[in-house]
């Protein structure tokens, strides 16, 4: 049996990446840190690349066990609710809204 390395035609070229200039990056690290409510509260001014990265992606797996859950409790209200009332449509509405940028953002990441 063969293996297989990728090509170095299969890898982007330094030429097709947009450059970013260390104060874009910066400001990014900068937005990305007051959106991190566990940063915002913690008030030291230093906190790496590295870490505050790792905290963001703490933060939205946690925010998605949270839809998760909301989701959840939804589908277990409309399974006791009447199919034909308003609220059995309001709850099918929510689940939409909920599964839609959920399903997308989980098939692209």
């Amino acid at each position: 049996m063969s293996t297989r390395r990728a090509s170095s035609s299969s890898l982007p070229r330094p030429s097709s990446i947009a450059k970013i200039s260390d104060e874009q990056i910066s400001d990014l690290l900068s937005k990305l840190r007051q959106l991190n409510p566990q940063l915002r509260a913690n008030r030291s001014d230093k906190v790496s690349a590295s870490n505050l990265l790792q905290e963001t992606c703490n933060c939205i797996r946690s925010l998605q066990r949270e839809v998760d859950d909301l989701s959840d409790q939804l589908s277990q209200l409309l399974a006791s609710t009447d199919r034909d009332s308003d609220q059995a449509a309001i709850i099918r509405s929510l689940l939409h809204q909920i599964q839609t940028p959920a399903s997308s953002f989980r098939h692209r990441h």
